[in-house]
């Protein structure tokens, strides 16, 4: 098990992993992807985990997001294990204390911006009007008032990952959790989104774990970890190195 990648000295926990494995049965035998992560995002930080295509970033993102158990380790999110609450409690601590923003926006066509940010407050059965104004209030933190009642086809792309990012904040969840939010983007709207982040970020008493291969996302970040032979190494040598999803 590595050394404890921790800050919480200066910001109260979100999330802490301990002793995270994932195997991956396959033709040629047994395939460890995560060798035992130890891990801890504290309120108010940005995590970046960079490296190339295929390392893991991606399976961890899903194994602390709920999606996903881990082969042994702990996940703790809030200090709630979600592979120890039933399948029901466990989509209800995804809905309340988690927020996702993946590479494709995954917006729903026929909903409008506003419907689609709304929408995990509405599957929360959230009183309607309650959920349309915090959604339409989130919009405005991104910058999105005057789209709210467009549907994604007539947003750019830039326009599109915005909402997403509305959507992820909107119920104001402990931990954002982010897979290459900007991969799908050009260099120029990939910088305005980093801004974005960057602001939500400040003052805000929510973390964000982000898998990346933008240098200026990561360089933004608190703190940066490359995934690499299934463990988290510290990134401290200066500007990372491009990489793909993984």
């Amino acid at each position: 098990m590595e050394m404890e990648t921790n800050n919480t000295a200066a910001h109260p926990e979100m999330c802490r992993v301990t002793g995270l494995t994932r195997e991956f049965a396959s033709p040629g035998g047994t395939l460890k992807v995560l060798r035992g992560i130890d891990l801890t995002v504290g309120a108010g930080e940005m995590v970046s985990l960079i490296g190339p295509s295929g390392v893991g970033k991606s399976t961890l993102l899903h194994i602390i997001g709920a999606l996903d158990p881990p082969s042994s380790g702990q996940v703790l999110i809030g200090g709630r294990d979600p592979y120890a609450l039933s399948e029901f409690e466990r989509a209800r601590l995804r809905n309340r204390s988690l927020g996702f923003v993946f590479q494709f926006h995954h917006l729903l066509p026929e909903f409008t911006a506003l419907e689609n940010v709304a929408m995990p407050l509405l599957v929360g059965r959230a009183n309607p009007r309650t959920a349309l104004a915090k959604a339409r209030d989130i919009l405005g933190q991104v910058g999105l008032t005057d789209r709210a009642e467009h549907r994604p086809g007539k947003l750019s792309g830039g326009e599109q990952q915005r909402v997403a990012v509305a959507r992820a904040l909107v119920g104001s969840p402990a931990l954002v959790i982010a897979d290459e939010p900007s991969g799908n983007l050009d260099e120029s709207t990939a910088t305005l989104l980093h801004e974005l982040l960057y602001n939500l970020k400040e003052g805000a008493q929510r973390a964000f774990l982000i898998a990346t291969h933008n240098p200026d996302l990561a360089r933004r970040s608190d703190r940066v970890f490359r995934v690499f032979e299934g463990r988290l190494q510290p990134e401290t040598d200066g500007p990372m190195s491009p990489g793909g999803t993984g």
